[in-house]
């Protein structure tokens, strides 16, 4: 099973769980915890091969519905029948996975640094990576990705952040993370047909050069769907401008939570 760490605060109150990117773990959501933990319930997990999780658990033909069912099992162990989802990078592809195949567990999603689509610079990127990978040592494309996707001064912490974790992981598992971005933009396309209806707030910086339009230009062409952008922040929001992030974040399940406690009373 994948490792996890709960916190609860309240049984009566309700779960948020929080689901990073490739190379990141759990410890990225810690100027989250303590402020989310005033309000829900918190689970957070290190997906495979990442933080403290198991290493060299992948089959052949794996995809992101493996890698949610492992989180789906997590919250079947703990009895959590319906969470909010807060994913981050790519575990915003994994969150919207887990609505895709098991809605019912899904109350709502929360979409920071939302991986929509890969423009030209992005699959260029992803193609020197994939050309790569067997021969470059992981951490040399790692932090080369982690220039690019954050480049400001003011995003050094987040980059930081996401390295120091990314060291966790060994070549062989960053390998098969990676090769998933393959096949992505195809299958992006059908998850945002498949989510549509599950209430959905995408969080985005506004210096989030290489991801940010795509998520706009759905907001625009899709009302139902919520758009923040955080000023001063970049891809990783959320420990750019933690404050900011937390205040909308929270704002935002508490909105859902009112809505479904209506919709019960009625």
């Amino acid at each position: 099973m994948l490792h996890y760490r709960s916190y609860i605060s309240d049984n009566s109150l309700p779960w948020v769980t929080l689901v990073h990117g490739i190379g990141g773990s759990s410890s990225i959501w810690f100027r989250q915890i303590k402020e989310f933990r005033k309000h829900f319930n918190v689970l957070v997990i290190d997906l495979r091969g990442h933080g403290q999780s198991p290493r060299g658990i992948w089959k052949k033909g794996d995809t992101f519905k493996e890698v949610s069912i492992e989180v789906i099992d997590v919250l079947d162990h703990l009895s959590i029948r319906q969470t909010h989802f807060v994913g981050i990078s790519l575990g915003t592809i994994v969150s919207q996975t887990i609505a895709k195949h098991y809605p019912s567990y899904v109350s709502s999603l929360v979409l920071c640094g939302a991986i929509l689509q890969f423009d030209i610079r992005t699959k260029s990127l992803l193609g020197f990576g994939r050309a790569t990978k067997q021969f470059i040592p992981y951490m040399w494309l790692y932090k080369l990705f982690a220039w690019i996707i954050m480049p400001n001064r003011s995003h050094k912490e987040s980059r930081l952040t996401f390295v120091e974790s990314a060291k966790k992981m060994c070549q062989k598992e960053f390998i098969k993370w990676f090769s998933l971005t393959k096949v992505l933009n195809p299958y992006l396309d059908r998850l945002q047909i498949e989510t549509n209806g599950l209430p959905t707030m995408f969080i985005m910086g506004e210096e989030d050069y290489m991801f940010r339009s795509p998520v706009e230009e759905l907001a625009r062409r899709d009302a139902s769907l919520g758009l923040i952008t955080i000023k001063n922040a970049g891809h990783v929001c959320n420990i750019d401008q933690p404050q900011t992030y937390n205040e909308q974040t929270i704002t935002y399940i508490h909105s859902i939570e009112r809505s479904k406690k209506s919709i019960q009373t009625v």
